[in-house]
């Protein structure tokens, strides 16, 4: 598709071509829509728009030339290296202007890299109790860890955008001869999809399907990698919180969550949504956000929860706690089922508490929006345009 034309404001840096590489791009998962929220925003102001991906799902009439990375799309240890080549000879053939790649995934020189986990730090957490699962995590991280180190090593002029303080720290300790061109630039939220009593006429709908009963309270976990994310903890929880009903979405190991749910007793209040696209409805029937999560980078889901006016409870993680003041508007958790369950029998015994630290959750995320975002990816590609047009 041919991007179009616009004209861009006075006093403003000038638009111009941008090229994102990236496995995927779409409307599930953070990374994924956090990428589509950047394209629809650049081609707003007018940058003519190059996606290299696997995927590509934008909302209709964004035009942008998409170039399809064609190939397998499991197992990690298959996927990863595939793309590294195959995608590496996509950006040589089809880059223009300023390129950004999302992560360590093609050998190619670029202008920015988009740095959403700091792989250094992170260890996934095996979703399967199987040895050939476990081993393929394993060597899917040493695998990650290494292409981080090279690419750090073979862009040494590109910028290196991390998408919270968090991840930035992280990246200036563990690549510090780099640490002067990492900066943070983050994520943004859809405050007006995001919003309280937006979707209540979809959320009561949903409530009556689930069979939530009106008097019941539902504390929300939107989620996958349920391992790492702490969702043997929420559902630990319950048995210490009667008053709460849960709602997970997302995917993961169904099964072995909705039996120890049942080992325990609480079966009857686990609904398992799985895999949901209208996220924003699922917020709406909610009462409290829980995510006791033993890492993020950004936890887009945390940030939109908050826009929805949700209380949230979530441990101290990148992101998180540029967000949640504990108390105030929200509440620091720790990873384990009596302090989620303590937090939310408090929440059921005082409904004006929920509604103030709801409120405040919302005023907090109102200062992530995705405009401020876009903005200043549009003025960093100005800029590295600029240099790029005085060295040539």
């Amino acid at each position: 598709m041919q991007a179009g034309e616009s004209d861009d404001s006075p006093g403003t840096p000038a638009p111009c071509e941008v090229t994102i590489v990236a496995h995927d791009v779409g409307s599930v998962g953070g990374m994924e829509r956090q990428l589509a929220e950047l394209i629809t925003g650049l081609r707003r102001l007018g940058h003519d728009v190059t996606v290299i991906a696997r995927t590509c799902e934008l909302p209709d009439g964004t035009e942008v030339r998409f170039h399809r990375v064609r190939g397998p799309r499991r197992p990690f240890l298959l996927f990863y290296p595939w793309f590294m080549l195959a995608g590496s000879l996509a950006v040589r053939r089809w880059r223009r202007g300023v390129v950004q790649a999302t992560g360590a995934i093609v050998v190619n020189r670029v202008d920015s890299v988009a740095i959403h986990c700091c792989h250094q730090v992170y260890r996934a957490t095996p979703t399967r109790a199987t040895r050939l699962f476990r081993l393929n995590v394993a060597f899917g991280g040493l695998v990650k860890r290494a292409a981080e180190r090279m690419c750090i090593r073979a862009n040494r002029n590109a910028a290196i955008v991390c998408v919270s303080e968090g991840v930035a720290e992280e990246m200036r300790e563990h690549y510090p001869q780099a640490a002067e061109r990492v900066m943070t630039i983050h994520n943004g939220v859809d405050t007006e999809t995001f919003a309280p009593g937006a979707h209540t006429q979809a959320a009561r709908a949903l409530r009556a399907k689930l069979g939530i009963g009106e008097q019941r309270l539902v504390v929300a976990f939107v989620a996958r990698e349920w391992g790492h994310k702490g969702l043997q903890a929420v559902i630990e929880a319950l048995a210490l919180a009667p008053d709460w009903d849960l709602a997970v979405a997302g995917t993961g190991d169904r099964e072995r969550y909705r039996a120890l749910a049942d080992s325990i007793g609480v079966g009857e209040v686990v609904r398992w949504l799985g895999l949901v696209r209208e996220i924003p409805v699922v917020y709406a029937m909610a009462d409290a956000f829980v995510l006791p999560s033993n890492y993020e980078t950004f936890s887009l889901v945390t940030f939109e929860a908050a826009a929805s006016a949700l209380p949230v409870l979530a441990t101290p993680v990148s992101g998180v706690r540029e967000l949640i003041r504990d108390g105030e508007n929200g509440f620091v958790i720790a990873a384990e089922a009596q302090s989620i369950a303590d937090r939310l029998n408090e929440l059921a015994r005082d409904p004006a508490l929920r509604q103030r630290i709801g409120a405040a959750a919302r005023q907090s995320a109102l200062r992530f929006t995705w405009d401020d975002a876009v903005a200043k990816h549009h003025e960093l590609y100005e800029r590295l345009a600029s240099r790029s047009a005085r060295q040539g």
